[in-house]
């Protein structure tokens, strides 16, 4: 395939990707009037959920407008030349292969951040203010911009640096050498990463001596879970919204409540949502999802190493000078159909464990506390009940609110 015909496909993936992205969109949101079910007409009242449609018709149109943006930056990039400006500027400045992509790499970083912050302020300080959920400070919201940056560079720096090292010494070869490297960050990062990413930005403590504690230790107890670290982390200096997460396996597993689940829920529906989450861990949930994913990891890399030398990859988005890091732009475009169908099959595996998981916390403990702790959460961050199959089924990881609710009673 020559470069002109390649950089077509490239310009056709993100139309068609842009354009059933906006249909999905378009059809959500034409559900949003839509009568809630009558197992859900205990979550909003009129007001509550006018205040809900008002919140998913604002976050729609920005939405709109974040996405165009998003395309109409992309394109010009492509159709102008701002792939080969970029690379120019980063070769001026050094010919050595990985410090000229990590330049090229960190120009569009700084360039991407500049552009879309704005969004994101907007979204943070005036969306989510106006509707209660907003509780970050502008200094907050800054100081983990900035450290949000330094993590980038510090780790995404590394990770690029060994793996354009591994192609500079072994050539094709490298994907293996590549593979192992990610394997080995992703099973640390789910090993350490409440202990050593989460403090950099949010405060952990263990969860205070009372009743809590003790139902959370009792069911422990029942169904065989060992459990020595249950921590509190404290998600509501940034939003109110409410969330629970279990990470880790063995001496590392740990669950995280936010202080805003333990503020907003009775402590039986706290039980449930951790029964929910002891679930993941005894059906292996989080074992599954890395196997696959490291899996998947290594497919998309043996297939890279097959498009990786050939040129025509790094002239289809316009460099002059074919060189791993526009190659790994122009393939990155390519490979996103395949990586949207893979997103699917996972998407539809996460579903499939989320209903397991709500399963075991029904058959260990109870139904009732865990279908009001879903209603509670699901008021609370204004959700939306009636969103179009065909957006779930492209779109959600978890079932919608009323399906969990029919599968629970069943």
């Amino acid at each position: 395939m020559n470069a002109n015909f390649l950089f077509y496909i490239i310009i056709a993936i993100l139309i068609i990707q842009f354009s059933i992205d906006r249909v999905l969109e378009y059809l959500n949101a034409k559900r949003y009037n839509d009568i809630i079910p009558k197992e859900l007409d205990d979550v909003f009242d009129k007001k509550e959920y006018k205040k809900s449609q008002e919140y998913k018709k604002v976050n729609y149109k920005f939405g709109w407008i974040t996405a165009t943006f998003s395309i109409v930056i992309t394109l010009s990039f492509l159709i102008f030349g701002g792939f080969e400006w970029i690379d120019s500027m980063a070769r001026s400045i050094s010919t050595n292969p990985i410090l000229n992509a990590l330049i090229f790499f960190g120009i569009i970083m700084i360039g991407n951040d500049i552009l879309t912050t704005p969004f994101s302020y907007y979204k943070t300080f005036v969306i989510e203010e106006k509707f209660g959920f907003n509780r970050s400070t502008k200094k907050l919201f800054w100081i983990d911009k900035v450290k949000g940056w330094l993590m980038t560079i510090v780790l995404g720096g590394v990770i690029l640096a060994l793996i354009i090292w591994f192609f500079e010494w072994s050539g094709t070869n490298f994907w293996i050498y590549t593979w192992a490297l990610v394997a080995a960050v992703s099973l640390f990062m789910n090993l350490f990463y409440s202990r050593l990413i989460v403090p950099i930005f949010n405060k952990q403590t263990p969860l205070d001596n009372g009743s809590l504690k003790n139902m959370i230790e009792d069911y422990a107890n029942k169904v065989g879970f060992e459990i020595k670290n249950i921590f509190v982390i404290d998600g509501s200096k940034r939003s109110t919204k409410a969330n629970a997460y279990f990470s880790g396996f063995g001496k590392e597993k740990r669950i995280t409540l936010f202080d805003t689940l333990v503020n907003d829920l009775e402590e039986e529906e706290i039980v449930a949502v951790l029964a929910h989450e002891v679930g993941h861990y005894k059906r292996k949930h989080i074992i599954y999802n890395i196997s696959i994913s490291i899996l998947l990891t290594g497919l998309t890399l043996f297939i890279l190493s097959i498009f990786i030398n050939n040129p025509e990859v790094s002239f289809a988005i316009g460099v002059s000078q074919p060189s791993f890091h526009a190659a790994l732009i122009g393939f990155g475009i390519l490979y996103s159909p395949i990586s949207e169908i893979t997103g699917l099959v996972m998407n539809f595996m996460s579903r499939a464990f989320e209903y397991q998981a709500d399963n075991y916390a029904k058959n260990t403990f109870a139904s009732k506390p865990l279908i009001s702790s879903l209603k509670k959460l699901s008021k609370n961050s204004l959700s939306n009940l009636t969103p179009h199959p065909a957006y779930v089924f492209m779109h959600y990881s978890h079932p919608p609110l009323i399906a969990r609710i029919r599968n629970l009673k069943a």
